[in-house]
């Protein structure tokens, strides 16, 4: 339990971190990759390479010190942080290796003149704290998963029976149980995480699922990345009968009880969740506003399926805004999603519930278009596709 003087001495640390925290973290994942190299199938390396995860995990500890007095007002992150940790199974025994590692990060960056002996012993109590939270967290969402119908522990054996290409950067991959039993539901908005073995080394990843769970089988639909090497595999080699490891669904990014008007805003491959969302509230009379944006329509994913959901179906309004159309492409908008055509999109009343999700800067933009065209902030929903982090304004 930390003392008064051990809080103290957290919360000054908070101007170091807000100026060094990533030089900190980087360091951080320096020592750990380097002497516990088990551990990296655990981090997307391409997150490291651009230095998403360390900003992300610069801004967690930064959050954390800062909010060191009360906890809960850390709000939804620490949400965030054990969904991710459940969708990839971080275990116990991660939490040792961390701590060590964070411990000597902080001597190491800081200084000994800085970060001298009172100050480590703050952090490690510190960092026991917040270990214990998320361990005990992570805990009942894993035993949760184990004892709910269709459900398990860990990873389970899943063979891929379809495989549909979507567009030139999307496929879309129909799972299900190799043994054949019962499927854990799921709710709309949420991932499951993949376990791979590409060239001897172990890789996980997280894919929302882009289809309304249906007890038989799990579709996510993977962009191809540059470079990428899971989704590489799963789009030129992973083929119909193959087999891969899955964790149990998590994310707390899912569509919430209400009755008022929808709108479902996405950029990329951020409208995989959003086509869950949009099966689950389709048939329920809300007015949906379904929004997309993508460079052309040659990389638009689902494009017919929601036109032909649009046309079954009056209170659903579809748009498409196109960045860099091609000749002949159909849009009802070219060039960013502006404010003023977000506007024109919405429903004219504003007390909507929104969910957005897609590039960084695409999220950070609709954040502010939806501020300030008096979308309640509470009723204003996103997630990352990697790392949590903070969405700036």
């Amino acid at each position: 339990m930390l003392t008064a003087a051990q809080r103290e001495l957290i919360k000054a640390t908070v101007p170091l971190l807000e100026t060094g925290g990533e030089t900190l973290t980087r360091h951080f994942y320096q020592l750990m990759f380097s002497e516990y190299p088990a551990v990296k199938a655990l981090f997307n390396q391409a997150h490291q390479a651009s230095g998403d995860q360390p900003r992300a995990l610069a801004n967690g500890v930064l959050m954390y010190a800062r909010h060191i007095d009360r906890l809960e007002a850390l709000g939804p992150l620490v949400g965030q942080i054990v969904n991710k940790h459940v969708s990839l199974q971080i275990l116990p025994e991660h939490y040792p290796i961390v701590g060590t590692c964070l411990l000597r990060a902080i001597r190491e960056v800081l200084g000994e003149a800085i970060a001298t002996d009172a100050v480590i012993d703050a952090w490690a109590i510190a960092y026991g704290q917040l270990a214990d939270l998320l361990i005990n967290a992570e805990e009942s969402a894993y035993a949760a998963n184990a004892t709910a119908p269709g459900g398990w522990r860990g990873a389970r054996a899943f063979r891929l029976v379809r495989k549909i290409v979507e567009s030139e950067e999307i496929v879309s991959l129909y799972l299900t149980p190799a043994d054949g039993g019962a499927l854990l539901e799921f709710q709309p908005g949420q991932y499951i995480g993949l376990r791979l073995v590409l060239d001897g080394q172990e890789q996980r990843r997280n894919y929302s699922l882009s289809a309304l769970s249906n007890g038989r089988e799990y579709r996510i639909s993977v962009k191809r990345e540059a470079g990428g090497k899971v989704s590489n595999y799963l789009h030129d080699q992973f083929q119909p009968g193959d087999l891969l490891d899955v964790f149990p669904p998590a994310g707390n990014f899912v569509l919430r009880p209400s009755n008022k008007p929808l709108a479902l805003i996405s950029a990329g491959v951020g409208i995989t969740p959003a086509l869950s969302m949009l099966e689950a509230a389709r048939d329920s009379g809300r007015p949906i506003h379904f929004i997309h944006c993508a460079r052309h329509a040659g990389v638009h994913a689902f494009n017919d399926w929601l036109q032909e959901q649009a046309a079954q179906h009056p209170h659903l309004r579809h748009y498409v805004c196109y960045s860099e159309p091609r000749p002949g492409d159909q849009a009802d908008g070219e060039g960013l999603l502006t404010q003023q055509r977000l506007a024109e999109w919405l429903p004219q009343e504003r007390d909507i519930d929104a969910y957005f999700l897609g590039p960084k800067p695409f999220m950070a933009q609709v954040k502010r278009h939806l501020q300030a065209l008096g979308v309640p902030e509470n009723q204003s929903h996103y997630e990352f596709f990697g790392p949590a982090s903070a969405l700036d304004d």
